[in-house]
């Protein structure tokens, strides 16, 4: 296995075991059907589940209203249980993933998650079933976007082209593949696994929030998730299945 490679494996072995946690897996029609029924009639939810929310006439304000009630909830839940801003060097290679790492990248990959199904975006895979390597790809280039890769959100706006260009319930098995995105994808895991393991996921931290030094982990836990959050709802805002409203 050569470096990039196992880059790439340590980044699979933190998402594989995030999604392997209870609640990790968010059903897109029972969310939009919670959320959306709180402001508009039956038959304007179930428009939405079946297509999207923007088709459903769902106001682009509301979608951000929810989308930004989500996060918070979310930004309680990760900042509540201290993150530990010194992990200790070289975990990957004991196989043990830190437990604060773990529930850390459980509220993002359900957050993005929600996002993506405010914004649009069918299934990203189906409840009953373990997750692919490509449904990992999938997950890890929004979680790029959220570390705010370029190519990720080059990436993601490729496939928000694909997506918004037909009625999908789920994206098609090898969407990757198929759509010749495969390679650049795990180019956005290898990204991600090199700062992972950069002695400590201290330095992602020292690189996002300028001023961590001397700043409780709860607080800047609250500051990434809040930044890495926005900056996902911010680029789907921008993207077509969001932008569709016919």
């Amino acid at each position: 296995m050569n470096d990039g490679n196992g880059k790439i494996e340590v980044w699979n072995r933190v998402l594989r075991t995030a999604l392997a946690l209870p609640g990790a897996r968010v059903n897109r029609a029972a969310y939009l059907k919670k959320e959306l029924s709180k402001h508009f009639p039956e038959e304007v939810v179930q428009k939405a589940i079946e297509t999207t929310p923007a088709k459903a006439g769902i106001p682009s304000s509301t979608i951000r209203s929810i989308a930004q009630s989500s996060i918070a909830w979310h930004r309680a839940g990760v900042s509540s249980t201290s993150f530990v801003v010194g992990l200790p060097g070289g975990w990957w290679m004991t196989g043990t993933i830190p437990a604060d790492l773990t529930q850390f990248f459980w509220h993002v990959t359900v957050i993005l998650q929600k996002l993506a199904y405010l914004h649009g975006w069918p299934e990203l895979f189906e409840e009953s079933t373990e997750p692919d390597d490509e449904t990992l790809l999938v997950f890890t280039i929004f979680v790029g976007v959220m570390f705010g890769a370029a190519t990720a959100a080059k990436l993601l706006g490729d496939l928000g082209e694909r997506v918004g260009a037909q009625v999908l319930k789920r994206l098609p098995q090898q969407a990757l593949t198929k759509w010749g995105v495969y390679n650049l994808a795990k180019q956005v895991a290898k990204w991600i696994g090199i700062r992972l393991t950069k002695q400590s996921f201290a330095r992602v931290l020292a690189k996002v929030v300028p001023f961590v030094s001397g700043v409780i982990s709860g607080i800047i836990t609250w500051v990434l998730f809040s930044s890495m959050s926005r900056r996902l709802r911010e680029h789907l805002e921008t993207l077509r299945p969001h932008r569709d409203s016919t």
